[in-house]
């Protein structure tokens, strides 16, 4: 079983062919939109990468989940996630850090929650599920 430090380093190799990045700019605080550049294209490429990397299977939708934030989703209310929309993150996201967005859960800061981090946690839980 992999440690949490061979998983970091698998995942920021990845993180680094899949975005362009230095390697040094791959941290565990690092967010992958605002601070390492990726675009929802890069989305596909991380998670075909990760899967190759790591020997897994990732479902659609299971390490990014999708449309939690849509207009219609029945989570969002004024541009804010609401209680409903922030259960559902948590229990699609049970590997991310929710703390600090559930103080100001505006939409636009969903995009936070994807941290190096977050992927190294999911891929731990994953590998350890295997």
């Amino acid at each position: 079983m992999a440690t949490n430090e061979e998983v970091f380093e698998k995942v920021k190799e990845t993180l680094v062919d899949a975005l362009g990045v230095d390697d040094d700019e791959v941290t565990p605080q690092a967010t992958l939109i605002g601070d390492l550049g990726a675009e929802s294209i890069d989305f596909l490429d991380i998670v075909f990468r990760l899967e190759k990397n790591f020997d897994i299977k990732i479902p659609r939708g299971e390490l990014f989940p999708e449309n939690i934030a849509a207009a219609d989703s029945g989570f969002v209310a004024n541009g804010v996630v609401t209680e409903a929309g922030l259960a559902e993150l948590k229990a699609r996201m049970p590997h991310a850090d929710l703390s600090q967005f559930s103080k100001d859960p505006r939409v636009e800061k969903i995009s936070d929650l994807f941290t190096v981090e977050m992927i190294c946690k999911f891929l731990a839980a994953k590998i350890a599920a295997k």
